[in-house]
């Protein structure tokens, strides 16, 4: 058992799944051998596959194996009763029902696309969506369309806020998709969906440790509760001494631990997928137009003066403040006045080269993304290149109700529409959403975690 934890290629690959509408790749069907392993010993495990592997597939894949299995027993089970006179019909429908649903957890922006991966490689299954302002919310009725269904999906604002509801029945499995999401062992959503009443669990995300290492213990804590210790003896055995001191040897005793619970694979290991083209990243430099230099020499002489006075946390807390305006000025003065003033390719120098790129790549025909971390960028890059360059653009943000994603992404990866520029805010559009249609993604201004903006990098899936 320990062997085919530690080495997962030791796990014999999935056989063809008649019901599945699609083909897995030798990795995708190690990977749903994998978690029905696990499920088998009673594990709970977290599949950190890159972006663009297919996470989904395979989970969807484990629900339809379940599903197969338990049809397969059935059809035993009934020979077997016809046998046995005076077996009552009701017995048989209880043993029918008594494979329970799996309640899938997602952010907002992809709850409606995993009702189309399941429609599209599991039509059998029936699938829920709970979410929006006309969601059931009658506990009698959720309960009624909870036995109608194989899986219900929801978001993660909903775990925490339907908490009732979700804790009123029993879950065969809880699927938390960016299961970065529990990051923080403190917040009220974290605590509602540790709550959750579940046979299995399972964390999907690529970004296992997002800013520290509690985020993984976050994650373990609701995988498998215990098995990395309490909170606070995991931040003096591991967190303190691996991250403040390096200690080689305490990170080796962590990564045992956590490795035989955890299935991650990368897009540049040729021997997952060798069909993918190469990813390029470059860095580009653009020098400050003069009115961009003024403004942020005024910001640095000022706060020198300021830090000659200033002392301890707010010592660092003016450095920090200052670093955002420098950013904000590098993007746009527009940005950092605050003023109205117009967003014009003429003040900022990387507004005028992004425009370029753009331009060039629109040309030869294909469609792009463009990430900032600041909601009013966004805003102001979509307006410029929709009324500039007159191209089909799109813009999502948290504020953008799912209706309206589901639509943009949609009119985005349709191959017959023109090329188009899609602008997405980082912590909105970076996560979950597969826009395979694009084949550049173009970040704006710099994310200070590198997982981060290799996560939203990868929500395009053909990279050149």
């Amino acid at each position: 058992m320990i062997t085919k934890l530690q080495d997962k290629s030791q796990l014999e690959p999935v056989c063809e799944l008649p019901n599945l509408q699609g083909n897995l790749r030798e990795y995708q069907k190690r990977g749903v051998s994998w978690l029905s392993y696990l499920e088998k010993l009673g594990l709970n495990g977290c599949l950190a596959d890159d972006m663009g592997l297919g996470k989904s597939v395979q989970v969807i894949a484990r629900l339809v194996q379940e599903k197969d299995e338990k049809s397969s027993g059935e059809s035993v089970f009934r020979k077997t009763v016809e046998k046995k006179k005076g077996k009552k019909a009701d017995n048989l429908n209880q043993e029918k029902n008594s494979l329970l649903p799996t309640l899938l957890i997602a952010p907002t922006s992809v709850v409606g696309n995993w009702q189309k991966e399941i429609a599209k490689f599991a039509p059998h299954l029936k699938s829920m969506v709970h979410h929006g302002s006309d969601r059931i919310n009658q506990l009698a009725d959720f309960q009624a369309a909870y036995r109608q269904h194989d899986v219900i999906i929801t978001s993660f604002t909903l775990a925490r806020k339907d908490e009732k509801l979700l804790n009123s029945v029993e879950w065969q499995r809880l699927v938390l998709d960016e299961a970065q999401n529990i990051k923080n062992p403190k917040a009220a959503q974290t605590k509602a969906i540790l709550k959750i009443s579940a046979k299995h669990r399972l964390a999907l995300t690529g970004t296992p440790v997002e800013n520290r290492l509690l985020d993984l213990w976050s994650i373990f804590n609701f995988l498998n509760p215990g098995y990395l210790g309490k909170e606070a003896q995991f931040r003096k055995s591991f967190e303190i001494p691996i991250q403040k001191d390096n200690d080689r040897v305490k990170s080796s005793t962590l990564k045992k631990l956590v490795e035989p619970l955890i299935l991650r694979r990368v897009k540049t290991d040729q021997s997952i997928i060798n069909d993918l083209p190469d990813k390029v990243d470059q860095k580009l430099y653009t020098n400050l137009t003069k009115e961009q230099a003024s403004l942020y020499e005024a910001v640095v002489k000022d706060v020198e003066k300021q830090l000659e006075e200033a002392e301890g946390i707010q010592r660092k807390g003016l450095i920090l403040s200052t670093l955002m305006k420098l950013k904000q000025i590098c993007n746009h003065p527009a940005q950092f006045l605050q003023d109205g003033s117009e967003f014009s390719a003429t003040r900022s120098h990387k507004l005028s080269r992004l425009v370029e790129m753009v331009e060039e790549a629109v040309s030869e025909g294909d469609s792009l993304l463009v990430f900032s971390q600041f909601t009013e960028v966004c805003e102001s890059i979509e307006k410029h290149i929709k009324h500039a360059l007159h191209y089909n653009t799109y813009y999502l943000h948290g504020g953008t109700t799912r209706q309206r994603r589901e639509k943009m992404i949609e009119e985005f990866q349709n191959p017959e529409t023109e090329p188009s520029v899609f602008i997405l805010s980082l912590k909105a559009g970076g996560v979950g959403i597969t826009l395979t249609k694009a084949n550049h993604v173009f970040h704006f201004d710099r994310w200070w975690n590198p997982a981060v903006e290799e996560q939203a990098s990868d929500t395009c899936g053909k990279l050149r």
